[in-house]
C-alpha cells in the first residue's frame, strides 16, 4: 500500500462516525438515509462522511435501480485488505524488535 493511500485510509477511519458507517456497511449496502438513521447523525453530516469515505476509496456509491435520486453505499474490500496487510507487516517488524530487545536484555543481565 502506498504511503498516500494509507494516509487517506487512516484519515478517513480517524473519525468515529465514519468507523461506525464502515461497521454498518460490512453487514450490507445501505442508503444514505438509512446510515443517517442508524448512526443518529444528520443527513448532511452523513453525506460529508460518505464523501470522505468515497474519496479514500473505502466506499462505493451506486444509484438505486428504481429511483435515481437514491444512492446506495457499499464497502470496498481492497483498501481494508491493504490496511490489514500493512498492519501485519508492522506487527512482524515490532515482534522482531521485541525479540531482539529481549535477547539484548537477557545478555546484559548476566
Amino acid at each position: 500500500m502506498s504511503s498516500a493511500k494509507l494516509d487517506r485510509t487512516l484519515a478517513a477511519l480517524a473519525v468515529p462516525c465514519r468507523r461506525r458507517i464502515v461497521d454498518l456497511l460490512r453487514e450490507r449496502p445501505y442508503r444514505a438515509g438509512e446510515l443517517a438513521e442508524a448512526t443518529r447523525t444528520s443527513f448532511p453530516a452523513v453525506s460529508r462522511h460518505l464523501r470522505a469515505l468515497r474519496a479514500s476509496g473505502l466506499v462505493d456509491e451506486q444509484r438505486d435501480a428504481f429511483d435515481a435520486r437514491v444512492r446506495v453505499y457499499s464497502l470496498r474490500a481492497q483498501p481494508m485488505a491493504e490496511l490489514k496487510a500493512w498492519l501485519e507487516q508492522t506487527e512482524r517488524a515490532w515482534a522482531g524488535q521485541l525479540v531482539a530487545f529481549k535477547a539484548h536484555v537477557g545478555k546484559t543481565r548476566r
